[in-house]
């Protein structure tokens, strides 16, 4: 089953991050802001990926000692969607 996720994400350059999963697979992430040319390398790697293996590879990823980061808050969206699926 096809689900769409949109986060609004917290102490990134990034302003929104789109999520397209289906069943428990990423299908597609689309980042609005940040760095634009690793945000896609980003969201090319995780295509196809399962949720709770992204979820193990992003969370706790630190930018510049914000205590978190873009993969970070995409984690963060995974994790939210997973607990209240």
């Amino acid at each position: 089953m096809e689900h769409t996720i949109t986060y609004l994400p917290q102490g990134t350059c990034s302003r929104q991050i789109d999520i397209v999963l289906d069943d428990d697979r990423i299908r597609e992430v689309v980042f609005t802001g940040g760095c634009h040319g690793n945000l896609q390398g980003i969201a090319s790697l995780l295509r196809g990926m399962p949720v709770r293996e992204a979820i193990a590879r992003l969370e706790g990823i630190d930018c510049r000692g914000k205590g978190t980061s873009c993969p970070d808050q995409l984690a963060r969206a995974l994790r939210q969607f997973t607990k209240q699926a």
